[in-house]
Parts: C-alpha cells; sequence; structure tokens
C-alpha cells in the first residue's frame, strides 16, 4: 500500500514524520558494491508502484522501466562489457544526448573532480593508473554486481518538461528502495551505449535510454561504500526573498 495511505504514518507525531522522511532522504547515497542477495519481486514491484506516485505534467507519468535480474541481466552486462573492453569498439559508442556540460565552469568542475578524487583516493587509485581506472570505471556495467538493474527509456516525442519529471521519479525509487533497507547508485554510464542496450532489450525507434541503476543490498566490507559525498548548505544556493 502506498504510504500517502498509511494510516499509521498519518497518526505519527510531526516531528517523528520529519525525523523518518529526513533519515530515508539523507542516508540515501550512491553504492558501487553489492551484495548477491536476491531482492523478492513482490518488492521491486512496490518500490516502482509507490515511485509512480511522482508528480507529472497532465500526469503524462513517461517513465518505462525494464527490471533485469538472472541471465537476462547478464546477457547486457556482457554484450556491454565486451564492447568496454575493447577501446577501438567503444569509441564507436557516443551518448544520444549530453547529460554534463560541455564546458566546464567554477563551482561545478571544482566538485566534479572532488568526488573523483574522493572515490579513486579510497581505492588506492592514481591519477596516472588509467587501467585501474578504466576498470573502475566498467563496473557501472556489471551494475557493481547488484542482483538487480533497472534501465530507465522515455518516448522521443516527451519534451524537457517530461525529463524533469522523470528525476522525480527516480528520485521516489531511490527513497523508497532506502524505506525497505535497499540501496541503489543511478547510472549515466549506460547511455553511451544505447544502442547495445536498445538492441538488447527491445527498444522501439521511438524509445530513448534515460539512464541505469542497480538495486540491491549495499556490501559495506567494501571501501568504496564509505564515501560520503559532500553538500553545499542552504545559504550557498537558496535566496529568501521577504520584501
Amino acid at each position: 500500500m502506498p504510504p500517502h495511505h498509511s494510516t499509521d504514518f498519518k497518526n505519527l507525531a510531526t516531528t517523528e514524520r520529519s525525523r523518518l522522511i529526513d533519515e530515508i532522504i539523507c542516508s540515501r547515497k550512491s553504492i558501487r558494491a553489492f551484495l548477491p542477495a536476491e531482492i523478492p519481486r513482490h518488492d521491486i514491484e512496490a518500490i516502482l508502484q509507490t515511485a509512480a506516485r511522482a508528480p507529472s505534467g497532465t500526469n503524462t507519468q513517461p517513465w518505462k522501466v525494464r527490471v533485469l535480474t538472472g541471465a537476462a541481466k547478464m546477457r547486457l552486462v556482457e554484450a556491454v562489457l565486451q564492447v568496454w573492453n575493447n577501446p577501438q569498439e567503444t569509441a564507436l559508442h557516443k551518448e544520444e544526448y549530453a547529460y554534463y556540460p560541455h564546458q566546464w565552469v567554477s563551482p561545478y568542475i571544482e566538485r566534479r573532480r572532488k568526488v573523483g578524487l574522493d572515490l579513486y583516493g579510497l581505492l588506492g587509485l592514481r591519477k596516472e593508473d588509467k587501467q585501474g581506472m578504466h576498470a573502475q570505471h566498467g563496473r557501472n556495467f556489471s551494475f557493481f554486481d547488484a542482483p538487480v538493474g533497472l534501465i530507465f527509456s522515455i518516448d522521443r516525442v516527451m519534451q524537457q518538461g517530461s525529463w524533469l519529471d522523470y528525476g522525480m521519479f527516480l528520485q521516489n525509487i531511490m527513497l523508497a528502495a532506502r524505506a525497505r533497507g535497499l540501496d541503489t547508485c543511478p547510472q549515466a554510464a549506460w547511455t553511451q551505449f544505447h544502442r547495445i542496450i536498445a538492441d538488447q532489450l527491445g527498444f522501439s525507434e521511438e524509445e530513448m535510454l534515460v539512464c541505469g541503476m542497480a538495486l540491491g543490498y549495499a556490501d559495506y566490507s567494501k571501501i568504496e561504500n564509505s564515501l560520503v559525498t559532500e553538500r553545499v548548505a542552504v545559504s550557498e544556493f537558496a535566496q529568501f526573498i521577504e520584501n
């Protein structure tokens, strides 16, 4: 049952409700190593059903999801890794849309560099270790060993507003997963291989890949999962205009 119908939740004191929601939001982070424990299908369906309460302009609900487990997941993983491990073939695959800016400026470039340095520092990878960095980035394409891989697509006819709606849907998935003790990693890395994904998963010509996501239980024995990225203070991104 979606949480907005929960009588128990409504009966909680306001401070307790806010504490629970804040804890779920603040405990979400990108996990880059998962345990092999399987996730029951009914849990995945419940997460997606709850996430579908995300708002969308005129209730268009533009999201489409492929849930990959078992052999189906491995077929996609193997197909992409075969290309990823061949630099000449990899160079033939380009993203269909620009997730990142073509020109980086401050303060975004500094934030990007810091999270990269922090992650690779934990893993003991130096900038000159190109092979190690390539292998670590390639972990994206095994969904970081998560038992569930999610692939998201959208109809090409939909415009920028629907992509904004999609972001709220993705966030809902990650929070609904956290509420159930599960973890995620949203992955733009998959977009480079949209042609392989479209072929493997039977996309129609009208469908466009949005991103992927790993879903499972975090393996906290792996040092990369100790990474907690920083957030700037409210005063740095918000203005309170009163008069």
